[in-house]
């Protein structure tokens, strides 16, 4: 501490805060984009009843000051050389709170939550529904808009916040009458985090969160007064969305002892995507955690899917709006974790060496949909299987099968979102938790045929919203810069080069289409009303 006998040390940082789905973790980012210090703590989910899934909106509260103050300290400088916050937080979950007193009428409903399914089902199948598609088919075959092609396809999910929040409206009374007399105020994690940091001040979103929620109209930029109006959901509710950049004002002194200026706000894959600067139309990242999420760059259009990419908003920093399209597979680390339950292994890091051990998976499938298939299969109803197995399967056989089946699913999105956007893909960056995982990275370059770059920073959402908060003060002053910040990356390149990769390739070839079998074979496995 001897810079700061005389007093005020001049070094200063910026914090950033990611509410992930099992953490809440803060680091204090130098100019360099080092971590100079950090704290986690765990996000408490609770399980009221079978398929829900929620949080307890003051447990989040204090973990989030929990964070800043112990990563402050961790970091050993003071809150005031702190010049910028920035927050990155799960998407889709939800809770609404009274206006006058800032008390929840409920807690947070997860973007992991079923309670919806039956509803989503139900309107999935109805005659409203039909009707729209069939009119908005009209719509684009005479016009040729995107926008109504968009709204010819769409069916809702449980992971949008539609449906969760039209079922809380007619399960909790309190909110219908706080609804009644103008007194509601709903929000996803972001919203009510800034409402809390400034004591109530201010009931915003920015535009990265307001696209994930499914409620939110990105060819417009604005709610969904179409949507609301379909559902029956109060478009009064909804937050003032903002600019990703915006100035949020600044948190209350009584908190942290001095005022922090908040300077960005951004959905946690949307701030992985700016962390990992894919600034560029073309530009890719595979973020592989609890699931996997593949986005693209689109550039300053939304694209239009027909195979279930979502287009979100990645963010909008002055006039400048980029846009995404997002493809994900839900069971990445649930498969993995699910086979360090079943004591195939001990430590996660052994499985590579595992999967590298056997020259092959012995003709076993893996298919890794414990809560269904996402695009381009979209079926809910698939189940996980294994399948080909033979007396001489061993544990290396099935753990080489289980990280296969990870690298076969990043293979088919890739595929999707090559065919369906049509957009050269420039660079692609993977981070997340299990791109630590060498075998699956490998086996992800060669089913590419493409050079795959891993960085060395782990928390991409965390870098993301720092570096919109650090540029929105100066601390970082282009993105040039925080490039060359980011340019220590660990290459995998596909054996295609060698006779040993065009080897691989064709032996992949056989392996996944007997995974494709299993895969149609695990569909339509729940027959659910």
């Amino acid at each position: 501490m001897g810079s700061q006998r005389n007093g005020f040390n001049k070094e200063t940082f910026v914090l950033s805060v990611d509410v992930g789905t099992t953490l809440i973790r803060c680091h204090v980012y130098d100019k360099q984009a080092t971590i100079r210090g950090s704290c986690t703590t765990k996000v408490v989910l609770l399980y009221p009843e079978v398929g829900h899934v929620e949080m307890d909106p003051d447990t989040l509260w204090k973990g989030f000051i929990t964070v800043v103050k112990g990563a402050v300290q961790d970091a050993g400088v003071h809150m005031r050389q702190i010049e910028a916050l920035g927050i990155s937080t799960q998407r889709g979950t939800f809770t609404t709170w009274n206006r006058k007193t800032g008390v929840p009428f409920h807690n947070f409903i997860s973007w992991q939550d079923q309670r919806a399914a039956d509803l989503v089902r139900s309107w999935n199948r109805s005659c409203t529904m039909k009707t729209i598609h069939g009119v908005m088919k009209v719509v684009y075959f005479l016009t040729r808009q995107k926008r109504s092609l968009a709204a010819s396809l769409i069916v809702f999910s449980t992971q949008h916040v539609t449906l969760r929040l039209a079922w809380a409206l007619t399960h909790y009374k309190q909110v219908r009458q706080a609804i009644d007399e103008g007194n509601c105020c709903f929000g996803t994690i972001d919203t009510w985090l800034l409402y809390k940091l400034t004591k109530g001040r201010i009931h915003v979103t920015d535009y990265s969160n307001a696209s994930a929620t499914g409620i939110f109209d990105s060819y417009q930029m604005c709610w969904s007064g179409f949507l609301c109006s379909v559902v029956s959901l109060p478009l009064a509710i909804f937050p003032k969305v903002e600019n990703t950049d915006h100035d949020f004002g600044s948190t209350d002194p009584s908190i942290f002892g001095v005022a922090i200026p908040i300077k960005s706000v951004m959905a946690d894959q949307q701030a992985a995507m700016f962390g990992e600067c894919c600034f560029d139309v073309g530009d890719v990242k595979i973020t592989m955690g609890t699931g996997t999420f593949m986005d693209i760059n689109t550039g300053s259009k939304p694209h239009t899917s027909v195979a279930g990419l979502y287009p979100l908003v990645g963010w909008k920093i002055g006039s400048e709006v980029v846009y995404l399209a997002e493809g994900n597979a839900a069971d990445t680390g649930t498969a993995i974790k699910w086979a360090q339950e079943l004591e195939l292994f001990s430590d996660v890091k052994e499985t590579s060496d595992m999967a590298y051990s056997v020259s092959d998976s012995d003709g076993v499938c893996f298919v890794p949909s414990f809560s269904g298939l996402q695009a381009p299969l979209n079926d809910p109803k698939a189940c996980a299987s294994l399948m080909g197995l033979k007396p001489s399967t061993t544990k290396r056989h099935l753990v080489r099968a289980i990280l296969e089946s990870v690298a076969f699913r990043n293979k088919q999105l890739y595929e999707t979102m090559h065919r369906e956007t049509n957009i050269p893909i420039t660079t692609i960056r993977v981070d997340g938790g299990v791109s630590a995982n060498d075998f699956i990275m490998q086996l992800t370059a060669d089913l590419f045929g493409r050079k795959i770059a891993r960085p060395h920073h782990h928390e991409m959402s965390c870098l993301g919203a720092a570096f919109v908060a650090g540029l929105g003060v100066g601390f970082w002053k282009s993105r040039e810069e925080l490039k060359k910040l980011q340019s220590t990356d660990e290459e995998f390149l596909p054996h295609v080069a060698s006779e040993e990769g065009a080897g691989a390739r064709q032996e992949y070839t056989s392996v996944l289409q007997s995974w494709e079998r299993a895969l149609r074979r695990s569909m339509n496995w729940y027959s659910k009303p």
